[in-house]
C-alpha cells in the first residue's frame, strides 16, 4: 500500500464521478484533498464531510472555474495555505459534445479545449515552483482512449485528449532529473452513474434489456466487454505516486479493456 500521509492531492473535477474516486482513493491512503468542481452545494459538502470521517484526513473544497486561469491559480494556493503544500495534482475536470465537424459549435470548442486541455497547464504551471523546491511532485493527467485512437463526432475531446497526452510528455522530459514525475491515465468505459444512464436510455429507446444495452455499448469498444471501475482508476492514480512508480515518467497508461490495443 502506497502510504502518503501527511501529502496533499488537488484532484479537480471531483464532486462526483471518476473525480471523486481519485480524491477519496487519495484519502485512503492518508492524503488530505481538495476536492473541486460544480454541483449542489449541499451535495458537495456532503462527499468533502465523508472523505474526512470514512479516512480520518482533511479535506478542502474549491469552487475554481476549470475556464478561468486565475481561479485555477487560487485553487491551488487554497492547498498550499490550507495544507502546507500540493504534493499530487490530479487533472481530471472535463467535458463533452458530440457532433459532425462542420455543425461543431463553437462555443463548445472553445469551452472544451479550455476545461479538458488548458485548465491542465494553467495548474500545472501555478504547481510546478513549489514541486521544484521540495523536489517531490505527482502530476497524473486524466486522458482518455481518446487521447489514444479517435472517433468520429468528437473533435474537441480527442483534440483536448491527444494534447493532454502531449503536454504530460514535455512535463515528464521537463522533470526527468528531478523527484516529479508526469503521467497520464487513458480510461476506456467506467461505469459510472452517467454511463449507467446512458446504457438505460439505450435499452428504453431499443426496446432491449438493460444487459443487452450493456453488451452492445462495449462490444462497439471494449475488447474485455466489461467496464473499468472508478475504484480501479482511483488505485492506478495512487500507485503512480508510490516509489515503485518513481520511474514511470511520461507514459500514457490505457485502462481500455483492450480499446487501444485493436
Amino acid at each position: 500500500m502506497t502510504n502518503l500521509k501527511g501529502k496533499t492531492a488537488v484532484v479537480t473535477g471531483s464532486t462526483s464521478g471518476i473525480g471523486l474516486a481519485y480524491a477519496r482513493a487519495f484519502a485512503s491512503a492518508g492524503a488530505n484533498v481538495v476536492i473541486n468542481g460544480f454541483g449542489a452545494p449541499a451535495d458537495i459538502e456532503k462527499e468533502r464531510s465523508a472523505i474526512e470521517t470514512d479516512f480520518k484526513v482533511k479535506a478542502a473544497y474549491s469552487p475554481a472555474d476549470m475556464t478561468k486561469h486565475a481561479e485555477i491559480a487560487e485553487m491551488i494556493a487554497l492547498g498550499e495555505k490550507t495544507f502546507g503544500s500540493v504534493d499530487v495534482l490530479v487533472n481530471n475536470a472535463g467535458i463533452q459534445f458530440v457532433s459532425p465537424i462542420e455543425e461543431f459549435p463553437i462555443e463548445k470548442w472553445d469551452a472544451i479545449i479550455a476545461i479538458n486541455l488548458s485548465s491542465a497547464f494553467h495548474a500545472i504551471r501555478a504547481l510546478m515552483p513549489q514541486l521544484k523546491i521540495r523536489n517531490w511532485g505527482r502530476i497524473i493527467n486524466i486522458a482518455s482512449a481518446h487521447g489514444l485512437v479517435a472517433s468520429e463526432h468528437k473533435a474537441a475531446y480527442v483534440a483536448a485528449k491527444h494534447g493532454l497526452i502531449g503536454l504530460t510528455k514535455v512535463v515528464a522530459l521537463e522533470t526527468a532529473t528531478t523527484g516529479i514525475t508526469c503521467n497520464a491515465i487513458c480510461p476506456g468505459w467506467v461505469l459510472t452513474p452517467l454511463v449507467q444512464k446512458q446504457i438505460n436510455d439505450r435499452a428504453a429507446q431499443a426496446k432491449i434489456s438493460v444487459d443487452q444495452a450493456k453488451a452492445e455499448l462495449l462490444s462497439e469498444k471494449q475488447p474485455s466487454k466489461e467496464f473499468a471501475t472508478p475504484e480501479q482508476m482511483g488505485e492506478l492514480a495512487v500507485f503512480l505516486c508510490s516509489d515503485a512508480a518513481s520511474q514511470i515518467r511520461g507514459v500514457a497508461i490505457p485502462v481500455d479493456g483492450g480499446w487501444t490495443a485493436q
